[in-house]
This record gives structure tokens, C-alpha cells and sequence, in this order.
């Protein structure tokens, strides 16, 4: 049996019957080890801070209810002094700088803390992988930028889409390359990045809708891109966001976003075309009437009797 397999394979192979699978090319390849490896890193580095955090409010300092960001410059110096063996809750808080300085009395409040020996070694020696992590992501974001150097005009051409920066576009790019030749539709990207509905059916009957699966590290800098794009101002994309989060969901919404992105990626990289914005109305352009009946079936219900006027027929009447 095994070896009917094998010559079976052999066949295959031999006469190219199969669909061939997408293999970047080594540029690309490298990229993407250096992309989905800062992405780990700083995975390690947020958890690293959640853990100097948790040690923090285990000697009921609260830094982080006051500060957003607690290990911003006024963070840190704060921590360097508790380190150091400052337990004064008033001076610790005069090291606040900018916005903090307007909430010296909730800041001061929240660094009135117990910090004992044992904290302050756990948090230095938290604290030394943190400088180190930092000083690894740095040095991979240069050699990053150094190899995205030859796909910067794929990169500015991702850039121009609402909440794709350019960390965002550099792992767009490692993941799918700048070669749409190699996908026949945007479609066939979306099916093979594991990010449209699954068509499962049998006896004519639908039976699961769950997507097929895919890159997981493409879905991520996907749904994280959806995610910034849906508190953009003004924009399609967080118009369709807020449009389906109403009736799916906001995970569903964020996916449906997310697959929309990516078909735009396609054509611009394909047809060297830089994004352009629909507006926030669009969808209410594009259904026109729809809106219409939905908004005058809601007065309606509301006991309320419609009449519709358009702009023609008020200046027919005014003339």
C-alpha cells in the first residue's frame, strides 16, 4: 500500500497535476523571519511589563491607574527612584513630567506603597530583560528597515490605507510579497490567507461557515490594522466597521475589515495604485434607497407619518 502511495505521488508530481503552493522568494523569506521574530519579541516585552506591573501592585503601587503609559519618561523615573530606595510618596510624585503634572495628588496618592527588598530585586532584574529586549527590537527595526528598502514603494503604496502604518505594511509585505501574479484574484489571496467564510456543503445544505485556516501571522497584522482603521475619522473602513459591529459583532466586524484591507493590498500592489478613500457616506450613497425605506419604516413604527420630499420636488414647489 505504502508503495502504491509513493508511485502514486511520483505521478503527481511528475506530471504537475497539482496546484502549485505560494513560495516567496528568499528576500521575502528573510523579511518575514524578521518581521514575525519582532513581533515575538514584543510579545515578551509586554509580558515582561505586565509582570513588573503585577510586582508593583503587590506593594500597592498603583502607577499604572494614574499613568497610561507607566513606563513613559515620568514612569521610569519614578522607578528608578523606588529602586534606588525613595519611598516618599510626595517626592516620587514631583518627578512627573508633562500631562501627569496635572494629577500630582491621584499620583501621589498611588505611590504611597509598602516596596520591600525582595520587590525591588524582582524589579531589577524584570527590569534588566526589559532594557535588553529593548535594545534587541531596536536593532531588529534597523535591519528591518534595511531590507525593506527594495519594497518601499509597495511599502508607502500600504501606507496610504487608514490604520496600516508602516510596521503594519513591512508584515503585510512578508507575509504575501509584492508579486500578485502569484494569486489569480484577490479572492484567491483572502481564501488562502484564511480570512473569508468557509463554503462547507453537503447534499446542498450549508454546514459550517468557519473560515479555512491560514497565516495566523498575517491574520494578526491584519485584524491589528482593521482594528486602528475602525477609530479613524471619516473613513469607509470605520464606516463599515461600525455598520457591521452593529448587527455581527465587533470581533466579525474587525475580520470583515480586516479581509477588505487585504483585497485593497491586492489591487494596489497589482495595479501600482495608491488607496483611495471612498468616504464615510459611501455606503449610504451606495443603498440610497435602501436607507431611505429603513429610516421612514423606523418613524413609522414610532407612530409617526412620513412624507418624503426630495430636493427637485422642494424647488418645484418653491418656483
Amino acid at each position: 500500500m505504502a508503495s502504491q502511495l509513493s508511485d502514486l505521488l511520483v505521478l503527481i508530481l511528475r506530471h504537475r497535476v497539482h496546484s502549485s503552493g505560494f513560495i516567496p522568494p528568499t528576500p521575502i523569506r528573510q523579511l518575514r523571519d524578521l518581521t514575525r521574530m519582532r513581533a515575538s519579541l514584543r510579545q515578551d516585552h509586554t509580558a515582561v511589563a505586565n509582570r513588573m506591573q503585577r510586582i508593583l501592585e503587590d506593594a500597592n503601587i498603583k502607577l499604572a491607574a494614574v499613568a497610561s503609559d507607566w513606563l513613559g519618561v515620568s514612569g521610569r523615573a519614578i522607578l528608578a527612584q523606588l529602586l534606588a530606595g525613595e519611598e516618599d510618596a510626595e517626592k516620587l510624585a514631583q518627578l512627573s513630567r508633562g500631562r501627569l503634572r496635572s494629577k500630582l495628588p491621584a499620583m501621589q496618592l498611588a505611590l504611597e506603597g509598602h516596596m520591600t527588598a525582595h520587590h525591588r530585586w524582582m524589579l531589577r532584574v524584570l527590569q534588566e530583560q526589559l532594557v535588553f529586549l529593548e535594545a534587541q527590537i531596536a536593532k531588529l527595526e534597523a535591519k528591518i528597515q534595511d531590507q525593506v528598502r527594495d519594497y518601499r514603494e509597495a511599502l508607502e503604496l500600504c501606507t496610504t490605507i487608514p490604520g496600516v502604518e508602516e510596521v503594519a505594511a513591512a508584515n503585510l509585505i512578508a507575509e504575501i510579497g509584492v508579486n500578485m501574479d502569484q494569486f489569480p484574484s484577490a479572492q484567491h489571496l483572502a481564501c488562502w490567507a484564511g480570512i473569508c467564510p468557509g463554503n462547507q456543503e453537503s447534499a446542498g445544505k450549508r454546514l459550517s461557515g468557519k473560515p479555512r485556516k491560514g497565516s495566523t501571522w498575517l491574520l494578526r497584522s491584519l485584524c491589528q490594522a482593521a482594528w486602528a482603521a475602525s477609530h479613524t475619522k471619516e473613513t469607509y473602513l470605520a464606516a463599515r466597521f461600525r455598520r457591521l459591529a452593529g448587527r455581527k459583532g465587533k470581533k466579525r466586524a474587525i475580520v470583515a475589515v480586516a479581509h477588505t484591507i487585504l483585497v485593497s493590498v491586492y489591487h494596489m500592489l497589482k495595479n501600482k495604485q495608491s488607496y483611495r478613500e471612498l468616504g464615510a457616506d459611501f455606503l449610504d450613497r451606495h443603498n440610497a434607497e435602501n436607507v431611505k425605506r429603513y429610516l421612514v419604516k423606523r418613524l413609522e413604527r414610532l407612530g409617526l407619518q412620513v412624507t418624503v420630499w426630495s430636493s427637485e420636488d422642494t424647488a418645484a414647489l418653491l418656483t
